[in-house]
């Protein structure tokens, strides 16, 4: 009934802006279409028939593979109660044990840099890619050529090299308590730079540029939008109006319903969570007006993973319908980036609009984004040091 009642509100709002265990048999994911396989005569029919029966014994070859091993261990960055689910629907579908863990995607990356390629885990799983790039190019992933990944919507969603894939996509913006925001009569901010005026000081929370990939995006996508000087700038003056850093980037959205936090940045979709699924109709969608940035969700696998079978065998499952369509059914409400899933219906309901975001540049994120952390940080200086949550 709560379910159902949080549904009709978000109708509303949209016009307004561990170890688990299973023996089950195993089913192969869904296995990837070549080029070939949309023939044109009847001889390229039959290479491309033989062609897919090697591509399923190759699949039915790693499941074994994977079986052998027995175990996986995940470290996953997107939200528990998803990660939780896809881990037991591993399990259940393929007999392997697994074992997982749910960080930070800053978390994950400085242990597995501590780690220095004798991970403790065997694959990552969700959070934003600037991490992930940053692992990839210290040597610390393992490229997979992956036959799902031809289901990706687009080449953006993927490495060009094969160490990370993107299972889903989030929007950037900003999450209000209205019912706050009228109290003390304040305007709703309606771009970045609106984040600025002193009106909303202590009101706004943020994540950890050290500790959360959602913050290490914000960094980018202001040095991305306003050049390198005058971004590091605008996040120095943002500061002082930001009342928490959270360690993950999910921790502003979890505190708008309540009113702790007035104005959260982070992914919308989270907010979608708290509406939807805790009941929070007082809360704003904000997509800054002036154009924002995305994340895209990944996979990737370690390098010197303990069990490379079962971690190949994840990178399929992760890159199916199976997996991504568990997270709206587990309070996830990204947009997913493979042609052969289904949307999450209530992502459209608010008027979130995937596409309408900027052009984000990965490459440079992905070569520079530990060189801004490092700047933005020199820049705030110790002043900030003790709004930092770690914990």
């Amino acid at each position: 009934m709560k379910k159902r009642l949080a549904m009709v509100l978000a109708g509303l709002m949209a016009l307004s802006i561990v170890g688990c265990g299973a023996d089950s048999t195993p089913a192969a994911p869904e296995a990837a279409p070549t080029e070939e396989a949309k023939p044109e005569t009847a001889e390229p029919a039959e290479e491309t028939a033989t062609e897919a029966a090697g591509d399923t014994a190759n699949l039915d070859e790693l499941i074994e593979a994977a079986k052998a091993e027995g175990e996986l261990v995940v470290y996953g960055s997107c939200e528990e109660e998803y990660l939780a689910a896809a881990c037991e629907h591993f399990e259940e579908l393929y007999g392997v044990k697994v074992t997982y863990q749910r960080l930070s995607t800053g978390e994950v990356q400085s242990k597995i840099e501590e780690e220095n390629g004798n991970p403790s885990g065997d694959v990552w799983f969700g959070g934003t890619t600037d991490p992930y790039n940053v692992a990839a190019s210290e040597g610390l992933l393992e490229a997979y050529d992956a036959q799902n990944a031809s289901h990706l919507l687009s080449d953006m969603y993927r490495d060009a090299d094969g160490y990370w894939y993107g299972i889903y996509k989030g929007i950037l913006g900003f999450m209000v308590n209205v019912d706050e925001l009228q109290r003390m009569n304040v305007d709703t901010p309606k771009d970045w730079k609106d984040l600025l005026d002193p009106k909303y000081k202590g009101l706004i929370w943020l994540s950890n540029y050290n500790t959360a990939g959602t913050a290490k995006l914000v960094i980018n996508t202001m040095i991305q939008k306003y050049g390198h000087d005058e971004g590091i700038q605008y996040l120095v003056d943002l500061d002082k109006n930001i009342e928490v850093y959270t360690k993950s980037g999910s921790g502003p959205s979890k505190n708008v319903g309540t009113g702790e936090c007035v104005v959260g940045i982070g992914f919308l979709h989270d907010g979608i969570t708290q509406i939807v699924d805790n009941g929070y109709g007082n809360i704003g969608l904000i997509i800054p007006s002036s154009g924002t940035s995305f994340e895209v969700g990944a996979t990737a696998i370690f390098k010197g993973a303990k069990h490379p079978n079962a971690a190949k065998l994840w990178i399929e499952y992760a890159l199916s319908p199976e997996c991504v369509e568990l997270a709206a059914q587990n309070g996830s409400y990204q947009f997913l980036v493979l042609d052969n899933a289904q949307q999450p219906e209530v992502a459209a309901q608010f008027g979130l609009d995937p596409e309408n975001v900027m052009e984000y540049d990965f490459a440079d994120a992905k070569e520079n984004t530990p060189k801004y952390i490092e700047e933005v940080m020199n820049a705030l200086g110790s002043a900030a040091d003790d709004r930092f949550q770690t914990e």
